[in-house]
């Protein structure tokens, strides 16, 4: 028996997921400035928002391809940052204390952010296209960060501008030196396909529904 596809992913998640972004975006736009809307996490949220509203395998495929494993990543060192043990870093800026705790409870998308787009994928299946879409836009986002967006360190006149945005200029935020600017470029834009979104691609592709097959199960 056909389904309804509009019953896939139940109208209380996508008005939960959207009041979170009518919440975000203004308080983002207004402290860190446009430019934040450039990471590949804030462009999974988006990603997810219109996903999420259309139901466009591809959409949400792009978004769960993109960052499940970085987001992996970022869970993992919170997790253990809780427990007192310090992995790399990434999730400090959660336990300093003047970061206001409003901040920092806005920020814990990245903890619920993949879990939340596996489930999606799960219901809605898998958009293999997805992985070639995404990298393209994580090219794209690189090269223009890159020309356009500031280096580290920071702007000390404007401490909450974004800086070295989606690690063009060396992870962290410091400057890599270990290599031209223009040969880490490479490098990174190198690892997106084989590194951070390539295994992810491969576990999707195993383990999710795949969107041909389940439409010809309709």
């Amino acid at each position: 028996m056909a389904t309804d596809p509009a019953r896939r992913i139940p109208l209380s998640a996508k008005l939960l997921f959207t009041a979170f972004m009518a919440v975000l975006v203004p308080f983002y736009w207004h402290n860190y400035g446009p430019s934040n809307f450039l990471y590949f996490c804030d462009v999974a949220l988006f990603l997810t928002l219109v996903g999420m509203w259309t139901e466009r395998p591809l959409l949400l495929s792009m978004a769960a391809v993109g960052i499940l494993l970085p987001q992996a990543l970022w869970v993992a060192d919170f997790a253990l940052n809780v427990g007192g043990v310090q992995l790399t870093g990434m999730t400090d800026y959660m336990f300093e204390e003047q970061n206001p705790l409003f901040n920092r409870g806005l920020s814990l998308f990245h903890g619920w952010l993949p879990f939340l787009l596996f489930w999606l994928v799960m219901r809605v299946g898998y958009d293999r296209r997805a992985f070639a879409a995404w990298i393209v836009t994580a090219w794209v986002l690189i090269v223009i960060c890159f020309l356009w967006f500031p280096p580290p360190p920071g702007n000390p006149t404007n401490p909450n501008e974004p800086f070295n945005i989606n690690y063009v200029f060396g992870l962290g935020e410091t400057h890599q030196d270990w290599m031209p600017e223009l040969a880490w470029l490479g490098v990174w834009m190198l690892l997106q396909p084989l590194v951070l979104v390539g295994p992810t691609h491969l576990l999707l592709r195993k383990i999710a529904p795949d969107v041909a097959s389940r439409v010809t199960a309709e």
